[in-house]
């Protein structure tokens, strides 16, 4: 997301943090149209997928509720923070479960910006054998989006500019998400659609009558999400995994994970990030003359404390332009199981 046509004068403003708003506006998109991947990025999307697509919802067949808090660019002011709570679960748990739902609350604060987010979702699962031990889910997600922009924390160093805000203003902006997910005992895989209204080209104002703040601009995302399970020994499972991921306008973005599984409690991995190229696309005026290569790495771990809570930890490291300016960003998850579960295959998904 970001907002467009602005028209701000990046030499004459500065961030109440101290560093210069230009290195906000250029994430943001302000004084352009808003180009690359726009979505919240989490990278333990691996231990709960339903953040990237809503046919998840359900998966692992019992009550879960997940809190996450990542800390984006850590020593660069005014750097992301998100946070995230979610719950998801199946509606006929002691039925034929074939039908999932989830919900999912994000907020997430970039300088003088906040976006605040809420979304249902709903999976409807089809049993493919007769173990059960194989669906094919299609998902319906349906949300809506506060964005805010808070002039207060941007000083003007000269008077007078009626381009900022002089305190909040904020719009609101649906959306609606469509997967598909399916999976066995071995692998699984799911493609979905995010910000399908973004195709009404519809644009979303901030309501203020003295400023050129024009509109937020949203862009469909498409995301493909696949993993593999290998036994090493009765003890140890490797689990790789990519998701990819596009706004059908800017360069792609590509997730390689691997995991490997001790026991069936310590989760212990890491991963990459890296633009790839797709679709014979001119990447020019995103990128200059070359896409950007490996973009980060990341390490992730996630232990077992009991049979009902697990923990999360990652952290990536930048190799980017950015990586000079900060030290990284950190993620932690807190995931409970509630209720009684059922007596079936670990989830490995």
């Amino acid at each position: 997301m970001g907002i467009g046509k602005t028209a701000i004068n990046a030499t004459t403003i500065t961030m109440r943090t101290g560093w210069k708003i230009w290195l906000l506006l250029i994430p943001l998109g302000i004084t352009c149209g808003v180009h690359g991947q726009q979505n919240i990025q989490f990278t333990q999307y691996v231990f709960n997928s339903m953040s990237v697509n809503p046919a998840y919802a359900g998966y692992k067949e019992e009550l879960f509720a997940q809190l996450g808090l990542r800390s984006q660019w850590v020593d660069l002011d005014g750097a992301p923070q998100t946070g995230l709570l979610s719950f998801d679960g199946l509606l006929d748990l002691y039925g034929r479960r074939r039908h999932g739902a989830g919900v999912q609350i994000i907020a997430d604060e970039l300088g003088p910006q906040l976006a605040t987010s809420a979304y249902l979702n709903y999976a409807f699962r089809i049993q493919l054998n007769r173990e059960d031990t194989e669906r094919l889910s299609f998902g319906l997600g349906a949300g809506v989006t506060q964005y805010s922009l808070d002039g207060t924390k941007i000083v003007v160093l000269e008077d007078g500019d009626a381009v900022l805000p002089p305190g909040k203003v904020s719009s609101f902006v649906p959306d609606i998400r469509f997967g598909i997910y399916y999976h066995n005992a071995k692998w699984y895989a799911g493609i979905s659609v995010m910000d399908l209204l973004a195709a009404t080209g519809a644009d979303n104002l901030f309501r203020w009558d003295q400023t050129t703040i024009d509109h937020i601009r949203r862009r469909t995302h498409l995301y493909i999400i696949g993993g593999l399970l290998f036994d090493l020994d009765e003890n140890t499972v490797l689990r790789p995994s990519l998701l990819y991921k596009d706004d059908l306008s800017g360069p792609p973005s590509l997730d390689l994970n691997a995991m490997f599984i001790f026991n069936d409690r310590l989760w212990l991995g890491g991963g990459i990030r890296t633009g790839v190229s797709a679709f014979r696309r001119d990447y020019k005026r995103f990128t200059g003359d070359r896409l950007n290569g490996l973009n980060s790495v990341s390490v992730v771990t996630q232990v077992f404390a009991t049979e009902r809570l697990r923990i999360g930890y990652s952290y990536d490291y930048m190799l980017s332009r950015l990586s000079g300016l900060q030290n990284g960003s950190h993620e932690i998850t807190l995931g409970l199981t509630l209720g009684r579960p059922l007596d079936r295959v670990r989830c490995y998904f």
